[in-house]
């Protein structure tokens, strides 16, 4: 990492804050904060989590451990973190989205797909934009040692959020801003200028349990506490295995991530559209039934995901999560159509699919 002397001289780091705030606005982000590296304070409620094995099957989180917490250890030479916030509601969403969300919940025959993932990769979007607010910061003040995150290394993105003003951890363990809520992404750049730090907000969840009385799982085990082994988002994106049958009802039509609670916090009637059309929904994934998903190729698959945050999880647990959500809407009202499509696969599915395909025939038998 290029230290900090190496940054041009007689550079005042107070006046730098309005030209990257001027900057980061013209690549699409909607607020800039500054934090310091020292995060030892979160260390023991982080071990805590780890220990708990709340972190399920992503071992990454356990493997870097206490790194997390620890910036100048992850890139030698930092000094601060910038952090910065960028909302990615859909600009074509029209007032009252929530409602219309829980609608498309609440039809059993209809895909549910999280709003943030309905667009373009957010890691390609935020990690290019943050290159380019350091490129920027770079031609200002000379070369400087950094390094760009968006949710891709070892970072406490919620505590330098929250740290640096960007908002208050919710008890949904999500970055609330009282003018934004809390639909927006989250990236960071490590610097090795001593940069001013912005100070924190105060919080303003006061006694709502509204996230915590919704969760369909109850993944949120206390205000500030997340078991990611019931969350709905870690079983349909981070759970590369079976999906826990204890938990398949309560994912409903569910089929990549989950908005439940942010769609029921009261701060997110404030969620601001995003600035930036990468955000825009695609067709196929914006208000598709179970079964136009369900009958997608792998090259129907690929095709319509390229670009998107989805293609990750590849076909074969799109497939896995889909056939949970069929057999979920096989309960509710039995549809040969349906149960048809599913035995259609069953010869041909992977073994891991094949169960949870034989799992929704047995409940449409059973219902």
């Amino acid at each position: 990492m290029v230290t900090v002397a190496n940054v041009a001289q007689g550079v005042d780091a107070n006046s730098l804050m309005p030209r990257l705030r001027e900057w980061a606005a013209a690549l699409g982000f909607s607020q800039i904060g500054v934090a310091d590296v020292d995060l030892s304070a979160a260390e023991p409620g982080l071990l805590e989590w780890l220990n708990n094995g709340f972190h399920g099957a992503m071992d990454y989180m356990a493997v870097h451990g206490v790194k997390r917490a620890r910036p100048a250890e992850l890139v030698p030479g930092t000094v601060r973190v910038i952090t910065a916030r960028m909302d990615y509601l859909p600009r074509e969403m029209p007032d009252g989205w929530q409602a219309i969300e829980w609608q498309r919940i609440a039809d059993p025959a209809k895909a549910s797909v999280s709003i943030y993932a309905r667009g373009r990769d957010y890691h390609k979007v935020l990690r290019s934009r943050l290159q380019k607010l350091a490129d920027r910061l770079a031609d200002a003040v000379g070369p400087f040692g950094h390094r760009v995150f968006t949710d891709s290394a070892p970072v406490l993105e919620v505590e330098l959020a929250s740290r640096s003003g960007i908002g208050w951890r919710g008890k949904h363990t999500l970055v609330l801003h009282r003018e934004a809520g809390s639909m927006f992404f989250l990236g960071e750049i490590y610097v090795d200028i001593p940069l001013p730090t912005t100070p924190p907000v105060d919080a303003h969840c006061g006694s709502c349990s509204a996230c915590i009385d919704i969760c369909p799982t109850q993944a949120i085990i206390a205000p500030y506490r997340l078991d990611a082994r019931r969350c709905i988002a870690y079983q349909t994106i981070e759970n590369p295995g079976t999906i826990p049958v204890e938990l398949r009802e309560a994912i409903g039509n569910r089929i990549y991530g989950c908005d439940d609670c942010q769609l029921v916090c009261p701060w997110n009637k404030y969620a601001q559209r995003s600035s930036v059309p990468d955000f825009d929904s695609r067709e196929p994934l914006s208000d598709a039934t179970l079964l136009q998903l369900w009958r997608w190729s792998e090259d129907d698959f690929l095709r319509h995901t390229e670009g998107s945050a989805i293609r990750r999880i590849g076909y074969e647990r799109w497939q896995r999560n889909l056939a949970v959500a069929l057999g979920n809407a096989l309960r509710t009202h039995f549809d040969e159509a349906l149960a048809a499509a599913l035995r259609e696969r069953l010869a041909a599915a992977s073994p891991m699919v094949r169960e949870h395909i034989e799992w929704a025939l047995q409940v449409a038998e059973t219902s």
